[in-house]
């Protein structure tokens, strides 16, 4: 299986609301694969689909965070067990309760770090690559995770995220990523 192109900062695609999926089964499973292939290629640990230019509710994780024990439907697990996992039109709700800052990257930034507030807790409501409905009970970097590719299928960065002095810190290379990422854009166009 082939690998995807990540899309970088610039590409429309990354601020595109994903549209609900409506297909499951085999193909929605390849795709899942293909997603977490690519993934695991750029040593990432979460992959939407608008990262691979594809403007959907989707994104693949595996997470193997020691300190965490996620409850799924219901049910303690072990991530080793759950992991990778393809969720498909998720609903992420976090409850009320203080942010933290933590040290967050994204794929779609190569190069750019920078303090982003989540809270430590989440609970996501999805369906699999079959179409199966799950509730996903969950803390620590899986919640944080869950998080960050979630706002990715609604469009929203991990850089509106930042907290303002790394924004200030990484704006260089933020700007670069995108003037390069839109010179190749139009250069596509062109041909």
């Amino acid at each position: 299986m082939a690998s995807l192109p990540i899309r970088l900062y610039g590409d429309p695609v990354l601020r595109t609301k994903g549209e609900p999926v409506r297909e499951f089964g085999a193909p929605l499973r390849a795709l899942g694969e293909t997603m977490l292939e690519t993934m695991r290629a750029a040593k990432g640990i979460g992959l939407a689909a608008p990262q691979v230019g594809l403007p959907l509710q989707l994104f693949v994780l595996d997470v193997r965070d020691a300190e965490s024990r996620p409850v799924l439907d219901g049910r303690e697990e072990d991530l080793a067990r759950i992991m990778p996992m393809v969720l498909a039109n998720a609903e992420v709700s976090v409850p009320e309760g203080e942010a933290l800052r933590y040290d967050e990257g994204c794929l779609s930034f190569p190069g750019v770090r920078g303090s982003v507030a989540r809270v430590e807790r989440a609970t996501v409501r999805y369906r699999d690559a079959d179409g199966a409905p799950h509730v996903l009970e969950c803390s620590g970097l899986l919640a944080r995770c869950l998080q960050h590719e979630h706002d990715h299928c609604q469009g929203v960065l991990f850089i509106d995220r930042m907290a303002g002095p790394d924004v200030l810190l990484a704006a260089s290379r933020i700007k670069r990523i995108r003037r390069d990422t839109e010179a190749s854009l139009r250069a596509v166009r062109r041909k």
